[in-house]
């Protein structure tokens, strides 16, 4: 109480030794400006908000600024004797004095709140186009990638959360950026968290931002990757490597939207839509404990495999041509051919680094061409190639891990599905799509119910 006494003392100290009002209005903004009467302002929803133990009187200002409430300046008392219309009219004054100097900070922060994002945007930008040594477009024409093709035509449209799931090096982050560039968010820069490559004590960090002081060196405060992406899309890449803090903040952003920054208290709000990626087996980590079903459930609403280059041979005679025609470019090179013992080696290999071990592979065979014919020394592939094999694995280990987390939530819930002791509550999906899924995977809910 005794900051409010003193504020009114002084308030009305310089409303008596003024001579015109003006120059007590100067006084008030100067200490607005100094900071005097920052702990005064009551931002209120409502007029009615409880007042401090021992104010009999009191007065509530309403702050207008731009057409708009920006809040309350509350003035109170312990003397019941009410405020006299003199003071009123004073207090009224004050608040007008007040309201610009508010009005100005809100618009400061948010035109700051607006550059940091801009700095970011234009760091996580360029660092995208830095990125631009891979490949900027999905090639290939047999039925493995084209089915990857039709379903990105499908899914780039909503704003379904995606899951693209594949060995390292098939070119998840090139899906992601399919599916973002023929979006309704296209308009919008992709940035992109490689969640292995941040350790595990920066992580939340750079996901979601901190303030300054939150931890030895945050010098400054730091826009995170879902502030930035705001309106855009955000790509997850090797989310399989998570904490279990970063999931659960993960998990509150799927959700609600909401999350805040590392050592802040306010709550910030995200209009985005999440890429996410790995190459682990999600379902069995769900079953050893290391990544939490309920996620995993949010982020697979359609999921997505890419093929391993091995399970589509009838692309690599295109994506030589298409490295051969890059790379020589770049290398002012012309090359006219490729060696027939080549093209052999590198259609029967197994690539087991995928298109990326393709794409070394040819940009090193074409610095070292010298005759314009295209050689592969079969020693720079790491291994002897082994015979050529599409064969399939006789049951899809992701698929199955999902059948049994299905299978357990509907043994525990006597075959119920919707309701809040159903599968889906524990599972933590909508009952529509946990029956779409029993539906695909031809599970059988009914051997679930109890016998009679």
């Amino acid at each position: 109480m005794g900051g409010r006494y003193k504020l009114l003392t002084e308030v009305c100290r310089a409303a008596n030794a003024a001579s015109e009002p003006a120059a007590m209005l100067r006084y008030v903004l100067e200490r607005v400006q100094d900071g005097v009467v920052v702990d005064e302002i009551i931002r209120l929803n409502s007029e009615d908000a409880p007042l401090p133990d021992r104010i009999r009187s009191c007065v509530r200002c309403p702050i207008v600024a731009l057409g708009r409430n920006m809040g309350v300046l509350v003035f109170g008392r312990r003397d019941p004797t009410p405020f006299s219309a003199e003071e009123v009219g004073l207090l009224q004054d004050v608040a007008a004095a007040v309201a610009p100097a508010i009005a100005y900070h809100d618009i400061y922060s948010e035109l700051n709140n607006l550059r940091e994002r801009f700095q970011t945007e234009s760091l996580l930008l360029k660092a995208e186009i830095d990125r631009s040594a891979m490949f900027e477009e999905i090639v290939g024409s047999g039925p493995g990638i084209r089915r990857v093709l039709e379903a990105i035509e499908k899914v780039a449209p909503t704003d379904s959360t995606v899951l693209i799931t594949g060995e390292t090096g098939t070119g998840k982050e090139l899906i992601a950026r399919a599916i973002h560039k023929r979006s309704r968010r296209s308009s919008r820069a992709m940035v992109t968290a490689h969640c292995a490559a941040l350790p595990e004590t920066l992580i939340a960090s750079e996901l979601f931002g901190h303030e300054k002081g939150a931890f030895t060196g945050a010098f400054e405060r730091h826009i995170g990757r879902f502030e930035a992406a705001n309106g855009g899309t955000i790509f997850l890449d090797e989310i399989g490597e998570l904490s279990a803090d970063t999931q659960v903040a993960l998990l509150r952003v799927l959700q609600d939207g909401e999350f805040e920054r590392v050592g802040g208290a306010q709550t910030l709000r995200t209009d985005v839509r999440v890429i996410a990626a790995t190459n682990r087996d999600l379902p069995a980590a769900i079953a050893e404990g290391r990544f939490r079903s309920d996620l995993y459930y949010r982020l697979n609403v359609f999921p997505l495999q890419i093929p391993p280059l091995r399970e589509r041979r009838e692309d690599i005679p295109l994506l030589v041509d298409y490295f051969v025609a890059r790379y020589s470019a770049r290398a002012g090179k012309r090359i006219r051919g490729i060696e027939r013992k080549t093209a052999n080696l590198l259609a029967s290999y197994d690539w087991p680094g995928n298109v990326r071990e393709l794409q070394n592979v040819i940009e090193r065979a074409v610095i070292l061409s010298e005759d314009g014919i295209l050689r592969v020394d079969p020693a720079a592939l790491g291994a002897h190639p082994a015979p050529a094999r599409t064969p399939k694995p006789p049951v899809n280990p992701f698929r199955e891990k999902e059948r049994e987390l299905i299978e357990e939530a509907l043994a525990k819930s006597n075959g119920r599905v919707a309701g809040p002791s159903g599968a889906a509550a524990a599972l933590g999906v909508p009952a529509s799509t946990l029956e779409s899924k029993i539906k695909r995977l031809k599970i059988n809910k009914f051997r679930f119910y109890p016998q009679p």
